[in-house]
């Protein structure tokens, strides 16, 4: 079982193949506003580095969010005409659970991203991945009560900073992504859309003008 994964949501571009849960390649750079311009070469770099042809593949994995709106919806697009075009599935996983899986002895861990004005996109994970608090935007403070509940050691996760917040940096850990998730069903690509958390500052203008 031959399975790509794609992750254009957050600060980083994350590619890997795999094969039976063992990683083939992997490709993990920054991210910036050249993405629809990189992130082709990117992919067939990722071929190449494991000779495997993309109609190997059997089944396509794709962060749908939360996160950048422009990458979010880049990945989910690429992952939807792959997987049309192979008669393949698409399993869905969070940008935040992604960040989640970064190693920590915490047994919690709350991955976060900046969605301004005092807010994030926020969701609460165990060790084991399981969700606690499920991904929402949310503000800091509010968050902040929800991690007061908690009944043992957090970790705060996050590409950016915050005021008065030591935050992890992210580093994936895709073995356990992948394990996570190898027995989910899949989708129909065309069932599968952007999860964003939040409407885009022109569809809230547009909401409040109707």
């Amino acid at each position: 079982m031959i399975k790509l994964l794609i992750d254009t949501a957050s600060s980083r571009i994350i590619l890997g193949l795999f094969q039976n849960e063992k990683i083939l390649s992997e490709i993990n750079e920054e991210n910036d506003n050249q993405l629809s311009v990189r992130i082709f070469p990117l992919i067939d770099k990722l071929f190449g580095l494991s000779e495997i042809k993309p109609e190997m593949v059997d089944e396509i994995i794709v962060v749908n969010g939360p996160g950048s709106f422009t990458g979010v919806r880049i990945g989910v697009t690429i992952a939807k005409t792959y997987a049309w075009a192979l008669h393949k599935k698409i399993t869905i996983i969070s940008e935040l659970q992604m960040m989640a899986s970064t190693k920590t002895s915490a047994k919690y861990r709350i991955a976060m991203i900046d969605a301004r004005r005092n807010a994030v996109y926020a969701g609460i994970y165990d060790e084991n991945l399981n969700s606690v608090l499920p991904d929402q935007y949310i503000t800091l403070n509010q968050l902040q009560s929800e991690v007061k509940k908690l009944d043992g050691s957090y970790a705060y996760v996050s590409y950016q900073k915050f005021p008065d917040i030591d935050v992890i940096c992210p580093d994936v850990n895709l073995t356990m992504i992948i394990e996570k998730h190898q027995e989910d069903e899949g989708l129909n690509p065309h069932e599968v859309k952007p999860n964003y958390l939040k409407k885009t500052e022109a569809e809230e203008k547009l909401g409040k003008s109707c």
